[in-house]
């Protein structure tokens, strides 16, 4: 199998266009979600830390203390953004939170899987005919 016929082979099964589908609605959500955290839910988070925005929460490398993240950026010192890294975290959960709800309201519309017992099947009329000349060769 050539390189070329394995690739349309692979590119024409449905998991893959589902999988790009969800790649692209993930991205759009994911900006859903930014400005979520960006805009409604940190403005909350500063307010509780007095003010606080979590991206000005950084730790300069160089030892030296900066009035904020900007001024230590133009200032090119390296520096440790835990605040950033905070940030990150809420919009984490923000997402997992989500999708679990995406995935429970999912859940209501699916059909109940219905459990089928198997049945072994009765023998047939030549399996019972065996059967008994099996039982009639034993008993002699």
């Amino acid at each position: 199998m050539s390189f070329v016929s394995e690739f349309k082979e692979f590119i024409s099964k449905g998991n893959v266009l589902d999988l790009a589908v969800g790649v692209i609605i993930g991205a759009a959500f994911g900006k859903i979600v930014a400005s979520l955290t960006d805009d409604i839910i940190m403005p909350f988070v500063s307010l509780a830390t007095g003010g606080v925005d979590l991206k000005e929460w950084f730790l300069a490398l160089d030892g030296k203390s900066y009035a904020n993240f900007e001024a230590a950026k133009a200032a090119k010192v390296a520096t440790v953004n835990y605040g950033l890294f905070l940030n990150a975290i809420v919009y984490f959960f923000i997402i997992a939170f989500c999708v679990f709800l995406i995935v429970k309201f999912a859940n209501r519309f699916k059909k109940p899987t219905v459990v089928v017992a198997v049945v072994d099947p009765a023998p047939t009329k030549d399996q019972l005919l065996l059967q008994e000349i099996r039982d009639a060769l034993r008993s002699r």
